[in-house]
């Protein structure tokens, strides 16, 4: 479920070649858990994600010149690429011994992992399965807070659980992008609250015309090139209430 969307200040409408895709790149590893008995719902999977992704953006290890920093600098300064990968049991245990985060949500756990040059992924890692991650809400997920900032899915697209997740992980890092230094630590601070949620229809247009923050994908898997997410109320988090001591 990889997705290659722009780095930060480019056109999201741009031609899908660039001279960052001549550059070597790297991608953000994501690894969901699914046990067979207890797989995590389909939305809460999609919202951990994205935190996973936000967590490791805010991570000290990712800033100045912490040990993830260089990894994640040569990331974004290509396609901010992401792969998510499933895991079980003895599969599972292996990725959480490699250096990582693990992001739990209501019900699913998922592990994100500084960046890795595309063709040069741990062994632990490259053995996973990325295909056919598919899961299910066993009830419609409840309407976003709308305090908090969503991020809201194409309906027109069908997309597995996976290749949803990454988008959901590339949403939340374009709102990242958009924030100041202040409003980052205070989304930090909140626990980086959001929801991701599948558009009405007829606000989708509307979604995308806005001047939102906005994803479109290259089309190098499952889908064809477009866009596939709005971010909408990222500038929420300044608003957000500060957590209690």
């Amino acid at each position: 479920m990889s997705d290659v969307p722009d780095s930060p200040g480019d056109s999201p409408f741009r031609a899908a070649r660039s001279p960052r895709d001549e550059a070597p790149q790297f991608v953000l590893p994501l690894v969901v858990r699914i046990e067979r008995a207890a797989p995590p719902a389909r939305t809460d999977a999609l919202e951990t994600a994205a935190r996973a992704v936000l967590v490791l953006l805010a991570d000290e290890r990712a800033q100045d010149d912490g040990e993830w920093a260089r990894a994640v600098r040569d990331w974004q300064d290509a396609r901010i690429r992401k792969v998510v990968r499933r895991a079980r049991g003895a599969e599972w245990r292996r990725a959480e011994a490699l250096p990582g985060i693990t992001v739990t949500g209501k019900s699913a756990e998922v592990r994100v992992f500084p960046p890795v040059p595309l063709d040069a992924w741990p062994k632990d890692l490259a053995r996973l399965q990325v295909s056919g991650t598919e899961l299910d809400d066993p009830e419609p997920p409840a309407g976003p807070d709308p305090a908090q900032p969503v991020l809201w899915l194409n309906p027109e697209l069908d997309m597995s659980a996976g290749k949803a997740m990454a988008q959901a992980g590339h949403g939340a890092q374009l709102a990242w992008w958009e924030l100041s230094a202040a409003e980052r630590s205070d989304w930090r601070d909140a626990g980086f609250p959001l929801a991701v949620r599948t558009a009405d229809p007829a606000a989708w247009r509307e979604l995308t015309v806005s001047g939102l923050p906005l994803v479109q994908d290259a089309g190098f898997t499952e889908i064809a090139p477009g866009l596939t997410l709005a971010v909408e109320g990222h500038h929420r988090v300044s608003s957000l209430p500060h957590p209690q001591p």
